[in-house]
C-alpha cells in the first residue's frame, strides 16, 4: 500500500481512511518522513519555520466537568482552587507584554460562577490596554459554557466576543474527536460529544475567526478512533477553512484519575508518526505544528523532517501540563538556535500566521 500512497501524495490526490489507517498501523516510520516533507513543501515551499512569542495564562482552575486525563481542575472547596479577577488578569498581561508577547493563550476551568461579562471585559480590556497582543482566548468547551451560562447561542456568544475584539480561539477541548473515546474520558457536557466541539468552530470560522485544531493522544483511543479525528477536521476545514494549524500531542498521565489505567506514556516515535500522518492526512491544513514544548526540544527538532513547519511558541508561563508533573522552558533565543540547528530558517509569526521577522542570518539575534 505504501507505494499507493506514494504515488497519491506526489501526484497531490487525498488519502482515505483506510490509507490513513494504514500509516498509523503498518508503515515503517521513516518511509513517513520524505512523503510528509513533500506535503510539508507543496504547502509552505520556503525553508522558513514559524513561531510566536507568545505566553500560556489561566484565569480560574475551578472546573466541573472532572475530566480523568486533567491533572489542572480543582473544585471550588478545594484549598489551592482560585479565580483571577480581570484586575488580576491583566496584570499578568501587562507582564507578558514587558516580555514582548504578542499572544496571550489563555484559558481556565469551566467554572459555573463566572458570568458572560467576565469573559468578554477580559478581551476588551486587553484590546484596550494591550493592543499589540492577541486575545488567543478561550476552547471550544469555555464557549459552551459559556452558552449555558447565559443563556446564548454558541452564535451569540462568540458574536459578543467579537464585538469586544476577539477574532480566534484556541483548539483545546477535543483530545480525541470520537464520541466512544470522549465518553471515556470525559463524560459530562460540554466535554462528552464532538458535536459540541465542531459546533464552536464551525460557528467560529462562519463569523471569520480563525482557530487552530488540536488532538491529544496516548490514553485510551485507538487507532481507528484516531483516523475518526483527522476525519473530522479535514471535512470541516473542507466546509469553512477556518483552521489555521494542526497541533497533536501526548497525554500527560501524572496526578490524573487516568493514572493508574495508562501503562506507559507515549515517546517520541509515536509522536513524529501523528506528525507525519497529520500532515500526509489532512491536505487542506496550512500548517502542522511541532512542539518543543509537550514532547522535549530534541523531538520538536526531528519532528520538523517529518511534516512540521510551526515550532509553536515560546509560552513563557505554562501550568496544565506542570500539573501533570511535565515541566519544560526555553527562551526566544533558544527557540532560535533550535530551529536553525533543524536546517530551517526561524520566522516569528502571529497568532493569524502573519509573518512579522525573518531571522535570515545566523548571527542574528532577538536583541538586534
Amino acid at each position: 500500500m505504501i507505494n499507493t500512497i506514494r504515488k497519491k501524495v506526489f501526484a497531490g490526490t487525498r488519502l482515505n481512511q483506510d490509507e490513513g489507517l494504514y500509516l498509523i498501523k503498518e508503515a515503517e516510520l521513516l518511509d513517513l518522513a520524505p512523503l510528509a516533507m513533500e506535503v510539508r513543501y507543496q504547502h509552505n515551499p520556503e525553508e522558513d519555520v514559524t513561531f510566536v512569542v507568545d505566553t500560556n495564562l489561566n484565569y480560574t482552575n475551578i472546573c466541573d466537568a472532572y475530566c480523568t486525563f486533567c491533572a489542572f481542575y480543582r473544585t471550588e472547596n478545594d484549598a489551592d482552587a482560585y479565580t483571577h479577577s480581570v484586575d488580576e488578569v491583566m496584570a499578568m498581561i501587562g507582564e507578558a507584554s514587558q516580555k514582548g508577547v504578542t499572544t496571550v493563550l489563555m484559558q481556565g476551568g469551566l467554572n459555573s460562577a463566572l458570568p458572560m461579562e467576565y469573559y468578554t471585559e477580559l478581551v476588551r480590556r486587553c484590546r484596550t490596554e494591550y493592543p499589540a497582543i492577541q486575545p488567543h482566548f478561550y476552547s471550544a468547551p469555555e464557549v459552551m459554557k459559556m452558552s449555558q451560562i447565559s443563556k446564548l447561542s454558541v452564535k451569540q456568544v462568540l458574536e459578543a466576543l467579537k464585538d469586544a475584539g476577539q477574532n480566534s480561539i484556541p483548539g483545546g477541548g477535543s483530545e480525541i474527536l470520537s464520541d466512544q473515546v470522549k465518553h471515556r474520558i470525559s463524560r459530562l457536557w460540554p466535554k462528552g460529544r464532538v458535536e459540541d466541539w465542531t459546533t464552536v468552530h464551525r460557528e467560529a470560522h462562519l463569523l471569520g475567526f480563525k482557530t487552530t485544531a488540536t488532538m491529544m493522544y496516548g490514553h485510551l483511543e485507538k487507532d481507528e478512533d484516531i483516523i475518526e479525528h483527522l476525519e473530522h477536521v479535514r471535512s470541516l476545514q473542507d466546509e469553512t477553512n477556518g483552521f489555521t494549524a494542526f497541533i497533536p500531542w501526548s497525554f500527560k498521565k501524572s496526578n490524573t484519575a487516568l493514572d493508574k489505567r495508562i501503562a506507559v506514556e507515549q515517546g517520541a516515535n509515536r509522536y513524529l508518526r501523528m506528525i507525519a500522518v497529520a500532515r500526509l492526512y489532512l491536505d487542506n491544513m496550512p500548517h502542522i505544528q511541532a512542539s518543543w514544548f509537550s514532547e522535549g526540544k530534541k523531538t520538536g527538532q526531528v519532528a520538523l523532517h517529518f511534516g512540521g513547519d510551526d515550532f509553536g511558541g515560546t509560552l513563557f508561563d505554562e501550568n496544565v501540563m506542570n500539573e501533570a508533573g511535565f515541566y519544560n522552558r526555553t527562551t526566544l533565543e533558544e527557540v532560535l538556535d533550535l530551529i536553525r540547528d533543524s536546517g530551517f530558517v526561524p520566522v516569528q509569526r502571529n497568532t493569524l500566521y502573519d509573518h512579522l521577522r525573518r531571522y535570515d542570518e545566523v548571527t542574528e539575534t532577538a536583541s538586534v
